[in-house]
């Protein structure tokens, strides 16, 4: 069964600059983690059949078992299509043991201009069935929220 997660919000910044710290290294480190994690990114090629690992730490992992070990998440994600400034997808396999968390996720970026700044769409289809649904929709919420003060703060 294919299944779509989604989350958006308006970040009061032009899409240029939202679309940016998607595609720069230290922005990206900064606020794509959610809220009780830390990322580091061990390897970066942004560009088109390029992309990047980012291993995912909980600050506390005794309630959010991770998917690489019982405290990280590893993500190897690859830039499928980068159209600046409107949209930016992603596929994203998990470093896991357990099938459940198998296969390929596709993570679409989606930036509509506003009057106050940017619409931020995020789509993530083919989610593996071991990622629970509203857990995941709360995750890109809070990494939406974390780009929205990362990009307002500098803008």
């Amino acid at each position: 069964m294919v299944r779509t997660d989604r989350a958006s919000r308006v970040i009061a910044a032009p899409p240029a600059t939202v679309y940016g710290a998607l595609l720069d290294r230290e922005s990206l480190e900064a606020w794509l983690a959610p809220d009780g994690m830390r990322g580091r990114i061990e390897r970066w090629d942004p560009q088109p059949g390029g992309g990047f690992r980012m291993v995912l730490t909980y600050l506390d992992s005794a309630g959010s078992p991770g998917k690489t070990s019982a405290a990280t998440d590893v993500v190897d994600v690859g830039f499928a299509d980068l159209v600046p400034p409107e949209r930016v997808v992603q596929r994203a396999v998990f470093e896991a043991d357990d099938p459940s968390y198998a296969g390929t996720m596709t993570m679409t970026w989606h930036f509509a201009p506003t009057g106050t700044g940017t619409e931020v769409t995020v789509t993530a289809t083919d989610v593996p069935p071991g990622i629970d649904q509203a857990v995941h929709e709360a995750g890109i919420a809070s990494s939406l929220a974390n780009l929205a003060s990362y990009v307002e703060a500098a803008d």
